[in-house]
């Protein structure tokens, strides 16, 4: 029985999980043109990171298919472009995964971690 709880990961793991990082995860939700697909934009600080994914549903959980492209002062942005619905994912930082310290809702994953949730409308 698949589990409707929400639930935040422990303070200790988004502590833990923001210093290793450097800096929280934001995503935010744009307005796009009649009919085409929202548009979500990922942003992350984490200077001292080589390389930094997203995946998750949306994407088969392909670790190399969502790459962050790396800007000024360290950020590492992304854009999805989702049709409405729930997605689960996770954040992958030099070969780490990782949940989304800011994000509002969570679900316990197959691994005993937890995986963030996004639900785009």
């Amino acid at each position: 029985m698949k589990s409707n709880r929400t639930a935040r990961p422990s303070r200790s793991l988004v502590k833990k999980s923001a210093v290793a990082l450097g800096q929280m995860v934001r995503v935010l939700k744009h307005p796009r043109a009649t009919g085409a697909p929202p548009v979500v934009a990922l942003k992350l600080r984490a200077p001292a990171a080589k390389e930094v994914f997203v995946a998750g549903s949306f994407n088969g959980w392909q670790v190399g298919a969502t790459p962050l492209r790396l800007a000024q002062g360290g950020e590492w942005l992304g854009e999805l472009k989702l049709k409405p619905g729930r997605y689960e994912y996770l954040f992958i930082v030099d070969g780490t995964w990782l949940p989304d310290p800011a994000a509002s809702e969570v679900a316990p994953n197959p691994f005993g971690g937890w995986n963030s949730v996004l639900s785009v409308s």
